[in-house]
């Protein structure tokens, strides 16, 4: 009985092929015609897809405090300013989360990647500088209480805010204007197209800028300590009172600082010893975190300060609530 002549090779192995039957093999593979490439098919990295997402959550949370901050009046001290930098700052960073996903995938080219990794330096470079000018507005407000609320203070906050943004400008500026490592891989840190002397310049002035945040929340816990029991000697009140405010001070600054250690120090410290050469996964792994800071700055920043609260329920539904009216400020809240 003759066989079907039909076969089908792509689920055969060539040693399983007739020999003794070649017209068989030309019929079943034309040896005449052009041969046409299917096109590759785009396939997106599922970390891309988890920045790109985080971004987006931090663009949300972050432009609604901006638009709270600028469309109240009454939120023009300098402690609002240096929030709305902060958030201004996140928002830009996740902004370019989302434009290096889309660049990387729909428009790739030197020039987009030196432009998208810029933004993405100067924002969360102001970003980190804005929760160091927090900090030490915070430790002002504290150790010169009678004369915080001046003109001078003002003047000062400008100052700041117009150094830390020309810092993180200049830092943001630098793969643009030529420190980067795209002719030359062998430079190149754990983030393509930064260099490892770049990479480690923004590492070591994080540590610094930590470790400078750290003294200033010790003093300012040592202060907040001495307020409340001075606080606790004129009204009288029970030493469990004074311990709990203490208590309650204590674990706000432990929040902050761990908090802002817990997502920055892992990528700071990986980027200090690692280069190109490293898995790509670690340097996702690492990266990730530090993206949370700037989900987490709004919660911690913003959303818990009662004057923020205020005008965002008199955005939201016109009216003030009674529980944030009559809800005065203590040391712990700092």
């Amino acid at each position: 009985m003759n066989e079907d002549p039909k076969v089908n090779l792509s689920g055969l192995p060539r040693d399983c092929i007739d020999a003794s039957a070649p017209e068989n093999i030309s019929a079943a593979v034309p040896s005449q015609g052009p041969v046409v490439e299917s096109e590759p098919e785009l396939v997106v990295n599922p970390w891309d897809i988890v920045l790109c997402s985080s971004g987006t959550l931090i663009c949300c949370e972050n432009a609604i405090v901006v638009l709270i901050i600028f469309h109240s009046p009454s939120l023009r001290a300098p402690m609002f300013l240096l929030i709305g930098s902060l958030a201004l700052a996140d928002l830009l960073a996740g902004l370019g989360l989302i434009i290096n996903f889309i660049f990387a995938y729909l428009l790739q080219s030197e020039a987009t990647k030196l432009v998208t990794i810029g933004l993405i330096v100067a924002s969360f470079s102001a970003s980190v500088c804005s929760l160091l000018a927090i900090t030490v507005d915070r430790y002002l407000s504290l150790y010169y209480a009678l004369t915080y609320h001046s003109e001078r203070t003002v003047t000062f906050t400008y100052v700041m805010l117009v150094m830390l943004w020309g810092t993180s400008i200049c830092l943001g500026l630098l793969p643009v204007m030529g420190w980067n490592c795209l002719r030359d891989e062998s430079t190149c840190s754990v983030v393509r197209p930064l260099t490892k002397n770049n990479a480690a310049i923004l590492s070591i002035s994080f540590l610094f800028m930590f470790a400078l945040m750290l003294q200033l929340y010790i003093q300012i816990c040592k202060i907040v300590m001495r307020h409340a029991h001075q606080i606790a000697l004129q009204h009288h009140f029970l030493a469990t009172s004074h311990y709990v405010t203490t208590r309650k001070g204590v674990s706000t600054l432990a929040l902050i600082l761990g908090t802002f250690a817990a997502c920055w120090m892992p990528f700071t410290l990986y980027s200090l010893i690692a280069d190109y050469t490293y898995p790509s996964i670690y340097t996702y792994a690492t990266l990730l975190p530090a993206t949370y800071n700037s989900i987490i700055n709004p919660v911690i920043y913003a959303f818990r300060n009662q004057e923020i609260q205020k005008a965002l329920c008199l955005i939201c539904c016109g009216c003030i609530p009674s529980t944030l009216s009559q809800r005065a400020r203590s040391p712990s809240d700092v």
